[in-house]
């Protein structure tokens, strides 16, 4: 995947957590394991163990957050498109249902929220679609078939 969409909310919601990680979350684990080498020998030492555990993890997650930025772009409203874009809202008709779904990026993506990823079968079939377009989703309990009816 060469590029993360996210909102400019999502965006400092992750940046805070990163800044959050690498402030006050290190300088807490770094206590833990200082606190637990007091105890003596590390090789029975289960605070210690814990406290390494979570620091590999809050590494992890670090790096995982700065490779998200240096591939992440901002959504912007742009108003009113005539085609389905990432950061639209798009409103179809299953059947006698209509149904609102916001495209969003993976890291978005809440489907019990009506925001579904651009990377999801439903999401990829939206793109790049008009309104009147008849959108047709193969799902594992065959095919669905979506009018688009609006696109905001």
């Amino acid at each position: 995947m060469d590029k993360y969409y996210l909102t400019k909310e999502r965006f400092e919601e992750l940046k805070k957590e990163l800044e959050e990680l690498k402030g006050a979350k290190r300088l807490e684990i770094t206590e833990r394991l200082k606190h637990a080498k007091e105890y003596g020998d590390l090789s029975e030492n289960s605070e210690y163990a814990q406290a390494r555990e979570e620091q590999a993890l809050v590494e992890a997650r670090i790096f995982e957050l700065e490779e998200l930025f240096k591939k992440a772009v901002i959504i912007k409203k742009s108003g009113v498109s005539d085609k389905v874009v990432v950061g639209s809202t798009v409103t179809v008709k299953k059947n006698d249902q209509i149904i609102q779904y916001t495209i969003v990026g993976s890291y978005e993506a809440k489907p019990e929220d009506g925001k579904i990823s651009d990377e999801s079968p439903l999401g990829r079939a939206f793109l790049h679609h008009k309104v009147g377009d008849s959108v047709t989703v193969v799902t594992p309990g065959g095919p669905v078939s979506y009018q688009i009816t609006k696109i905001e």
